[in-house]
């Protein structure tokens, strides 16, 4: 009995290729449709949400300084924090609208 277990498990030999490389494979999937995919697509919002910012927007960043838009230029815009108080900021830094109740309940 123990010469026909040895036999079968050499008849057997080790597993195929892709039978050793699926659960890497679905292991990979599972992250791609769980974690990479999603930040994507909040990526994409968020840079469509920052393309369609306008003047006079009232706005709070990232570190939680809220103000409105005065000016805009391509990767800047500049914010009134308080009257005759101006401050320069990154516009990818912007993370909501103030008073924008569907950005604000997305967070």
């Amino acid at each position: 009995m123990a010469t026909t277990t040895l036999v079968l498990a050499q008849v057997a030999g080790p597993p195929g290729g892709l039978q050793q490389f699926l659960p890497l494979i679905l292991i990979l999937a599972v992250f791609y449709f769980l974690l990479i995919r999603p930040q994507q697509k909040r990526a994409k919002e968020h840079q469509e949400f920052v393309e369609n910012l306008k003047k006079n927007d009232k706005v709070v960043t990232a570190s939680g300084l809220h103000g409105r838009i005065l000016d805009l230029a391509e990767t800047t815009l500049t914010l009134e924090i308080a009257s005759n108080t101006t401050v320069t900021y990154d516009r990818e830094q912007i993370s909501s609208i103030q008073g924008d109740k569907k950005k604000e309940s997305a967070s």
